[in-house]
């Protein structure tokens, strides 16, 4: 695995041709284990020429998703000799790599300050607390190793929002993950966060598509009627709080929650389950632009996906432009 270092301000150090210390390690093999050696990786972005990008682009499936994945902190450590066979970032690895998720948002990370980890088929990109805080929130990105060539690396502002863009032949595609404070949380905690995502969202050019990805750990509802933009027919449960704050960014900005679009059975539309009244309900969600949706196929609760955590991972089938080489 490659391990990633951060300069003052929390960012990754990649600028122009990337390239990572003497330092990195390189985890060989798909096992969870796996004999570290040394090794060095060059990262280099594409060119950003803008040649044939007025051509009629070609449409990709693509399947992005978002996952609250509890921790990652079991069997991480960036010393070879404390490796542990759990190594939750390989295990997270191989569960992305059997339901073919290109690029896939991290909630609840855990880790401290911000880096990134290469595994067999993916790079981990968290940010989280500083090291003297205790291991709350966090947040990250998991990126196919392939496509490491066509994107812009994660940046961060703080613990609950990273933003990335991705390089196709029509231009950037912007994702968001984020982790929303719970509904317990302190009001201005929560005014904070969504002042933030608000500020990262209207900084993106308005034909840019954005998909937002993460646990935002609010219930939005069933009231297509009132929000008929914003939800479509088929939501869960009723609305509360966090959910009215959603809906009232969506309609600000003009997105919808696509996990609300696609009929199915209900457990493909919930991700978690209270642990006191059995009760599920649907806190991840996956929001786009409202122009996007026509090329949003299906966004659905996969709940086979399995490392230690009680949130389902959702995942959202769409077309994308082909990546730019």
């Amino acid at each position: 695995m490659h391990t990633g270092s951060a300069n003052e301000c929390g960012h990754p150090t990649w600028t122009g041709r990337r390239t990572c210390s003497a330092s990195c390690l390189l985890m060989d093999g798909g096992e969870s284990g796996g004999s570290p050696k040394a090794s060095c990786h060059d990262f280099t972005l594409p060119s950003c020429s803008r040649q044939g990008l007025n051509s009629k682009p070609v449409l990709k499936k693509f399947n992005i998703a978002c996952w609250n994945v509890r921790t990652l902190c079991p069997g991480f450590n960036t010393l070879p000799s404390a490796q542990t066979p759990t190594r939750k970032t390989a295990v997270l690895d191989r569960e992305l790599s059997r339901l073919n998720i290109d690029i896939c948002g991290l909630s609840e990370t855990r880790l401290a300050e911000s880096g990134h980890i290469r595994e067999e088929e993916y790079t981990v990109f968290w940010r989280g607390l500083s090291a003297d805080d205790r291991r709350l929130h966090g947040v990250g990105f998991a990126v196919k190793n392939s496509l490491l060539p066509f994107i812009n690396p994660p940046t961060s502002t703080n613990e609950r929002l990273m933003s990335m863009s991705l390089y196709t032949s029509s231009g950037l595609v912007h994702l968001i993950s984020v982790y929303a404070p719970t509904l317990q949380a302190p009001e201005d905690v929560k005014d904070s966060f969504y002042h933030s995502l608000r500020n990262i969202l209207v900084n993106i050019p308005h034909k840019h598509p954005v998909y937002v990805l993460g646990d935002f750990n609010a219930r939005v509802g069933t009231d297509h009627d009132s929000w008929p933009r914003q939800i479509g027919n088929h939501g869960v449960g009723k609305v509360n709080d966090n959910g009215q704050r959603v809906l009232e960014l969506c309609a600000e900005l003009d997105l919808c929650v696509t996990n609300t679009y696609f009929s199915g059975r209900k457990m493909k539309k919930v991700s978690w389950q209270h642990p006191r009244s059995g009760h599920w309900h649907q806190l991840d969600l996956i929001l786009a632009r409202r122009q996007l949706l026509k090329r949003v196929h299906h966004t659905a609760s996969m709940h086979s996906a399995d490392c230690d955590t009680d949130h389902a991972l959702i995942r959202c089938k769409v077309c994308v432009s082909k990546p730019m080489r």
